[in-house]
C-alpha cells in the first residue's frame, strides 16, 4: 500500500495559506485509461457559475500545474467581475503535451469530470485546445462553451479577444497621448498565434507600426507572408529593447513582465492579451515607478470570455462586439480610478472587481 499522507503537501499549503487561497474548490481529476491528468480550481462563484477555459499543457510538475490553475482561476474570477459578467472565476489545466496525449477520449473523460460538478464550473478553450475540442467535451458536458458554430457554439473566441485588447490600447492611448488612435506608433507584438494574428490586423488596419516575434516560425511567416511591412525580431528579449516602441503587447504565456525585463523595456504602454503577465506582487509598482502605463490584462483580454459567455444563451456576434468594445470604457475608468487613488492600474483594477465580488456575497 502506497503512503500519501506527505502527498501534495506543497499544494495543499498553496492552496489553504498562500496569496493564492481562498479558492472555494479544486478538483484533482485523473483518468488512468486515457492518461488524463487535469485539475480543476473554482475560485469564486459569488457572482454565478464559475466561467474559464481549459489549458492543456506540458508542465514540468503536478505543482506547477495546480499553482497556474489557481493563478488563471483567480485572475478569471476578476476578469469576468470587470467585464460586467455573471460569472465567478474558474480554470482547468490538463497535464501533458497536447501534440502527444490528446484523443477523443482523454476529451471524453475530461468532460465527465467537468459535468461532475453539476454546472459550477463553465469550460471553453484556452492555450493548447481548440474549438474541434470542446465540440468533443460537449458531448459529455453540456456546462462547455467555445464550440462550433455547428455545433450550437460560437467559434473561435480569439477574434473578440484581439478586439478587447485592442480596444484597451486605444484607451490606453487616449489616456496617454489623448488620441485614441494607434496611427503612427510603434506596437510590438510577442506571441502572433490564435489571439496576436488578429490583434495585428487590427493595428495595420488603424495605421500602426508593427513588430512581432514568436517560437512558432509557421505563425511568423502567416503573418509576413501576408503583410511583408511588418517588422520580424529573433525573441521577446529582442522585442521589449526595440528602439522607439510605443506599446508592448504580451500575448504568450504568463510571467511577461518581472524583474529582467521590465527594466529594459522601452514601450510607454504594456497591453496584451496573455494571462497573469505580472510575474509577482510589486511588478505593477516597478512598472509605474519607470511611468510605463500597464492596462490590466484580465480587463483587456475580456473579449474571449464575453463571447463565450454569450454563447450560453444563444450566441449573437454584434451583441458580443458591442459588450467587447466598453472594454474601451473600463480601461479608462482603470486609468482614472488609479489616478484618484494614487495606485497602480492593476491595484485600481482589483479594487473595482473585488467590490463587484464583495456586493454580491453580501446579497
Amino acid at each position: 500500500m502506497t503512503d500519501v499522507t506527505s502527498a501534495h503537501v506543497d499544494v495543499l499549503h498553496t492552496l489553504f495559506h498562500s496569496d493564492q487561497g481562498g479558492h472555494e474548490q479544486v478538483v484533482i481529476c485523473q483518468d488512468r485509461a486515457t492518461g488524463l491528468k487535469a485539475v480543476i480550481a473554482l475560485h469564486s462563484t459569488a457572482l454565478g457559475p464559475g466561467l474559464g477555459g481549459t489549458r492543456f499543457y506540458p508542465y514540468a510538475t503536478e505543482a506547477e500545474a495546480v499553482a497556474d490553475a489557481l493563478n488563471l482561476s483567480r485572475g478569471m474570477s476578476y476578469k469576468n467581475a470587470l467585464a460586467g459578467l455573471d460569472h465567478g472565476g474558474g480554470k482547468a489545466v490538463i497535464i501533458g503535451d497536447p501534440e502527444k496525449i490528446k484523443t477523443e477520449e482523454l476529451l471524453l473523460a475530461y468532460g465527465r469530470f467537468v459535468a461532475s460538478l453539476g454546472g459550477r464550473y463553465v469550460t471553453a478553450c484556452d492555450v493548447g485546445t481548440y474549438v474541434a475540442d470542446m465540440d468533443v467535451v460537449a458531448r459529455e458536458c453540456r456546462w462547455t462553451t467555445g464550440r462550433s458554430p455547428e455545433n450550437g457554439g460560437a467559434g473561435d473566441s480569439s477574434v473578440l479577444t484581439a478586439f478587447g485588447v485592442f480596444q484597451g490600447m486605444r484607451a490606453s492611448a487616449q489616456h496617454l497621448w489623448g488620441d485614441p488612435t494607434l496611427r503612427g506608433r510603434k506596437v510590438g507584438v510577442a506571441g502572433v498565434g490564435k489571439v496576436g494574428h488578429h490583434l495585428v490586423e487590427h493595428l495595420l488596419s488603424d495605421g500602426a507600426e508593427v513588430v512581432i516575434t514568436d517560437v512558432r516560425e509557421e505563425s511568423v511567416r502567416r503573418i509576413t507572408d501576408l503583410h511583408p511591412e511588418v517588422t520580424v525580431v529573433a525573441d521577446t528579449e529582442a522585442l521589449i529593447r526595440t528602439e522607439g516602441l510605443d506599446i508592448y503587447a504580451p500575448c504568450a504565456l504568463g510571467g511577461a513582465l518581472n524583474d529582467e525585463t521590465v527594466p529594459v523595456l522601452t514601450a510607454k504602454v504594456v497591453c496584451g492579451a496573455a494571462n497573469n503577465q505580472l510575474a509577482h506582487p510589486g511588478v505593477e509598482k516597478d512598472l509605474a515607478d519607470r511611468s510605463v502605463l500597464y492596462a490590466p490584462d484580465y480587463v483587456v483580454n475580456a473579449g474571449g470570455v464575453i463571447q463565450v459567455a454569450d454563447e450560453l444563451h444563444g450566441f449573437d456576434f454584434e451583441r458580443c462586439k458591442a459588450k467587447a468594445a466598453k472594454i474601451f470604457d473600463t480601461t479608462l475608468e482603470i486609468f482614472a480610478r488609479a489616478k484618484t487613488d494614487g495606485i497602480p492600474p492593476a491595484a485600481a483594477a482589483d479594487r473595482i472587481a473585488e467590490q463587484r465580488m464583495a456586493e454580491a456575497r453580501s446579497r
